[in-house]
């Protein structure tokens, strides 16, 4: 948890992931921005570099472990020539291994069955015939551990082998605190002295000049982020590379600059939805549609006021940004009904909210476009608004966009099958049926309106949406229409008053 001193407006991330986990969110995936000149702790012990995953001074509390390994043992019962001996059980010793007799190191050049050859002579014969052997050459090899406060990390039984599945290298290429590079050297020694120095078999090493960098060069590029490639992506543009995203927020960053470039990313994939905060300080109903009207999209939803809750760094109630508990709230309706119910009307956990609006102001804000969070007398504080930051009225309340979202990228996810199938009748019946079996269960579950299925959806497939142009060109094209499920906003009474004479 980030301080306000310190980090200002930029602190509200760790806040955010709570509420949402608090709200019924299950699964959170978070892009970290630094400013340009952080660095990453890192240190270069003998043949091994290490350097932390991210920038930040947190790298700096990253120490590592080294011990030196003899877990394999192997009986040379034959000496059969000049460096080739017969093993009893040369089980794991493979070609490149470092091993250790009597102190002496030395490296296996060759294994053919139960033959190895070494790359020198020992100067000590190594040969045994005992049934309980007294000498044996064991293996060397690195024992590793990785620790940060109070996660660690640990390896075992690794090697400078290259061409072993354990070395170094690859064994910690699944770290999720460091990144080592190796550089091992050609004279044969203990690989453990190789990290730490001559004669040491075990010891720690602490990382170090990792930095946070300067917060004032944190501007709205840091977020909207660089799109350089894949594993170069930086920002809101790191998400184009992870397809389980269904809802975004940059919390506390009220910017239109980047909430801009938020929608425009969810548009372009049109696979996710974008929910946006409003600036804490506006509390005027023309200031907030005046906001409001830099996005026009269904692809995205505003929430308005920003909520009360504990704040761990002084110990005492704050003010927090709403996007958080909202895409909390937005997965907890998923689980429990579906994406087809509005994600309102619903709980959310917090003491109080930086302005309480009245009945009068939410019929204002409301048609524009602004989802108020409001505290309802026995009822406690609601989300109490539905409805997109768009002006296409078919995509006007949130579950319809999402409903629609969730439709497409299902059947594209069941489909995929029909890639270089025959684009024949054959296919089109198939996929025909693979889609409105889909839609029928949906249907059936209450996701769909209408009385029936044919007033719930239709699937068209075939000659009637396929030019002969497109079938050569490889296209399949099926139309789908579904009846969406909407939302009742308004709940209109209307009462009529007998008066006695209308009784006579």
């Amino acid at each position: 948890y980030l301080d306000e001193i310190t980090y200002g407006e930029y602190r509200y991330l760790a806040f955010a992931a709570e509420q949402f986990f608090v709200n019924g969110g299950t699964r959170c995936f978070v892009a970290r921005v630094v400013p340009p000149d952080a660095k990453k702790a890192a240190g270069t012990y003998g043949i091994l570099t290490a350097e932390a995953v991210d920038e930040g001074k947190w790298g700096n509390k990253i120490m590592i472990s080294v011990n030196t390994s003899c877990r394999k043992k192997m009986q040379l019962v034959e000496k059969l020539g000049d460096r080739v001996y017969r093993a009893k059980s040369p089980a794991g010793f493979l070609e490149g291994v470092l091993v250790s007799f009597h102190g002496e190191v030395n490296r296996i050049a060759a294994v053919y069955g139960g033959e190895i050859t070494m790359e020198e002579e020992f100067t000590v014969n190594p040969v045994d015939n005992n049934i309980v052997p007294v000498n044996v050459v064991t293996s060397l090899e690195i024992d590793l551990s990785v620790r940060y406060e109070d996660e660690v990390e640990s390896y075992e039984g690794m090697t400078l082998n290259q061409t072993s599945p354990d070395y170094v290298e690859k064994r910690m290429g699944k770290s999720k605190l460091v990144k080592i590079t190796c550089t091992p050297e050609d004279k044969w020694k203990n690989p453990v002295e190789m990290i730490l120095g001559e004669g040491v078999s075990d010891g720690s090493v602490t990382l170090s000049g990792g930095s946070d960098g300067t917060l004032a060069l944190v501007n709205d590029g840091t977020f909207i982020g660089e799109d350089s490639g894949p594993g170069k992506r930086t920002g809101i543009q790191a998400f184009l590379e992870n397809d389980f995203v269904s809802i975004m927020a940059v919390t506390g960053i009220t910017s239109q600059a980047v909430e801009v470039s938020l929608v425009s990313h969810c548009e372009n994939l049109k696979s996710r939805m974008a929910v946006l905060d409003m600036p804490k300080q506006m509390t005027k109903t023309s200031e907030l549609i005046e906001f409001r009207s830099i996005i026009d999209s269904t692809y995205a939803a505003m929430y308005h006021p920003w909520i009360q809750q504990f704040d761990r760094t002084v110990k005492c109630p704050g003010m927090f940004p709403p996007s958080g508990a909202v895409m909390g709230v937005y997965s907890r309706c998923d689980i429990n009904r579906g994406v087809h119910k509005a994600p309102a009307n619903e709980t959310i956990s917090c003491t109080g909210l930086s302005v309480n609006y009245t009945t009068a102001e939410q019929d204002i804000l409301a048609p524009e476009g602004i989802n108020l969070i409001r505290a309802l007398p026995g009822q406690g504080i609601r989300i109490w608004g539905a409805r997109t930051a768009g002006s296409d009225p078919s995509f006007r309340y949130i579950n319809v966009r999402r409903l629609f979202i969730f439709v497409e990228q299902s059947i594209k996810a069941s489909t995929n099958w029909v890639v270089f199938e025959p684009n024949d009748a054959t296919l089109w019946a198939r996929v025909q049926k693979t889609i409105a079996d889909f839609l029928e269960h949906l249907w059936r579950n209450g996701m769909l309106a209408g009385a029936s299925s044919s007033e719930a959806y239709f699937v068209e497939i075939g000659p009637s949406t396929m030019s002969q142009d497109d079938m050569m060109a490889g296209r399949l094209i099926c139309n789908i229409g579904i009846a969406p499920s909407r939302p009742a906003e308004f709940i209109i009474f209307r009462i009529t008053q007998h008066t006695a004479e209308a009784g006579e």
